[in-house]
């Protein structure tokens, strides 16, 4: 066996991880011999939820920044975010270590005296995890050095070029993780885990299924972006690959929608409430793996930031808000067109006589994802209300206030607690809406020091009808098939059903079903169509985040005298257009890697 040490991080494993919900909770700073691990079961899966807690990148609960740097959020809290542009290393990872760690770990399961079907299966979540980790580089850089299964180690005096691998083409990294993922699949248990927080079979079909839809599209697409290309295709697929791609894609998602222990979650006869359970709730029989946290083990501050001022359990609130632009995503039951009625065609105000009348017959899914003004959160009705509007000598006037803000004169309340303003304060709600998707519900969760542990959702069920849909259509499939894989989505949103699909539908289907999910950005990538969308134009409503401020009337006598209209307005916190460009399909190759690799070739524009 190779003679080195593994080091057990102190971390605090998550309790859901075996048929006890412990996954072996306990801490360690111990350094420990290869054989020690290696013969003790439970020591090898302290490792391996090490390497489990080390796989998050890009949207996720320890940044509240990424969900605000898209078209689904914006920063609410304090002075307004100035962004003009996506960063060159924007969500840029490039985990050698873990790799390596990984490579170390598969070597050592594989030596060790373990039961031979342990060892299948804990090589298979290694696997998995690498798999994984792989995916996540090539999405952001696109081809990779890839090690395979050698640990590398470097010696005094060795000719450091030993060491130095070069970037694979994309393609050949994209095969790398299918083929990876077919392998694990074996290796893995078709029957659910723990709160889903483990890999089976069908997680690591899932990423394959996930990794070849990325493939099939940049191979198809990436003639809309012909200078984002390497002349190596270290960057770009050949187009004659997107077949094949898509038809791996398309199998494999039939695999999961037809063989595995998952469905659509529709447990709760409340569409909008059951859309929120089916992805936050642990019994919901959708996810197929998540990030998993328990209380107190290990839990997350994304309730404590993000929670509606009049629910919160402390100071913190709205760190990040949902825009306007996500909202009117959502369609309305009898109208794919989902913007909100908020005036005439003649530009005159609609008067409400209920806030939440506005989101009459709206799509289910946008009650599961965002809180709007007059829906209920946790048993509390949320009202936004900007300022009241009132006739002075006959003219409509304006007053507002800071949160809480009220006046006899004005009716009593003059701007909620909830916002929305456009002051710089603190806590303060800017957009007129609030995240509830992943959002606890427990008011304790929104506690200092106490958080939630509310799961983030990396696979569900709803994709691979989504996925099986995309795969089908650009593979010819008949029109009655993809829609019903569609339609079964739809059915339970409660908006009508499609007759036919076009890839504009499955990009529609896909934004507002997984919103604040991790898929927006790199759907808009994979499609090539990112700098369409955020083009840096001002007039461009994609581009810009948009608030929706509500008014209520305070005019006695007059018949709309307590009724309420909405302004639809420029977000004051974000002040620059998202800014989108070629150079932003790949992460700029950091000068340090090429220092320490000069094998390793730069990415276009670099």
């Amino acid at each position: 066996m190779i003679k080195r040490k593994v080091i057990l991080l102190g971390v605090c494993l998550v309790c859901a991880f075996s048929s006890c919900n412990k996954f072996l909770d306990r801490e360690s700073q111990a350094i420990f011999t290869d054989d020690q691990i290696f013969s003790d079961q439970n020591m090898v899966k302290s490792v391996l939820a090490n390497y489990y807690g080390r796989v998050s990148w890009g949207q996720q609960f320890g940044d509240n920044g990424s969900f605000a740097m898209l078209d689904e959020a914006g920063f609410s809290s304090g002075s307004p975010n100035n962004m003009q542009e996506f960063p060159n290393d924007f969500w840029r990872m490039y985990d050698y270590e873990l790799i390596r760690n990984l490579n170390q770990f598969i070597v050592g399961v594989r030596q060790s005296t373990l039961d031979e079907n342990n060892k299948k299966s804990i090589e298979g979540e290694a696997r998995f995890i690498r798999a994984w980790t792989y995916f996540n580089m090539i999405k952001r850089l696109g081809g990779v050095p890839l090690v395979g299964d050698k640990v590398y180690d470097y010696t005094s005096g060795m000719d450091p070029a030993e060491l130095q691998l070069s970037r694979a083409t994309e393609a050949e990294s994209y095969n790398y993780v299918i083929s990876e993922c077919t392998e694990a699949a074996k290796m893995l248990g078709s029957d659910k885990t723990v709160n889903s927080a483990r890999a089976n079979k069908w997680t690591a079909l899932a990423l394959k299924a996930r990794a070849s839809l990325y493939a099939a599209s940049i191979a198809k697409y990436n003639y809309k972006t012909p200078d984002v290309k390497t002349a190596g295709n270290e960057v770009g697929i050949p187009a004659s690959e997107a077949t094949k791609y898509y038809q791996t894609a398309y199998e494999t998602a039939l695999d999961i929608i037809n063989n595995s222990p998952y469905a659509l979650y529709n447990a709760n006869p409340d569409k909008g409430k059951n859309f929120y359970l089916a992805v936050t709730s642990k019994s919901s029989n959708e996810v197929i793996w998540a990030k998993d946290y328990a209380y107190p083990g290990e839990t997350h501050s994304f309730t404590n930031n993000n929670i509606a001022s009049s629910v919160r359990g402390d100071i913190d609130a709205n760190f990040v808000t949902p825009v306007l632009n996500l909202v009117e995503a959502f369609e309305y039951t009898n109208d794919r067109k989902g913007d909100l009625k908020t005036k005439t065609a003649a530009g005159d105000y609609i008067y409400y006589s209920n806030p939440e009348d506005l989101f009459a017959n709206k799509d289910a899914r946008l009650y599961g994802t965002v809180i709007y003004s007059g829906a209920d959160f946790a048993g509390t009705k949320i009202t936004y209300q900007a300022g009241v509007r009132y006739k002075e000598n006959g003219a409509w006037k304006t007053v507002t206030g800071s949160p809480g803000a009220s006046n006899d004169k004005f009716g009593g309340l003059i701007t909620s607690e909830d916002g929305p303003t456009t002051s710089n304060d603190m806590y303060v709600n800017k957009t007129g809406f609030n995240i509830r998707k992943f959002i606890d519900e427990n008011k304790d969760a929104s506690t200092r020091g106490r958080g939630s542990d509310i799961w983030f959702v990396r696979f569900r069920y709803a994709e691979f009808l989504l996925i099986a849909a995309e795969a089908g259509l650009e593979l010819g499939k008949p029109q009655a098939e993809l829609t019903g894989y569609v339609n079964k989505i739809r059915e339970r949103a409660g908006i009508q059903a499609l007759t036919t699909i076009s890839l504009n539908d499955i990009i529609q289907e896909r934004r507002v079903e997984f919103a604040f999910e991790d898929h927006r950005y790199w759907d808009l990538k994979r499609l090539r169509i990112a700098h369409e969308i955020w083009n840096g134009s001002a007039d461009n409503y994609n581009a810009v985040h948009y608030a929706l401020f509500p008014y209520k009337i305070y005019a006695p006598g007059d018949p709309n005298d307590g009724k309420w209209v909405f302004e639809k307005q420029k977000s004051s916190h974000t002040l620059y257009p998202r800014n989108f460009k070629y150079q932003n399909y790949y992460n700029f190759i950091d000068q340090n890697w090429i220092n320490n690799n000069p094998k390793l070739v730069r990415n276009p524009y670099q």
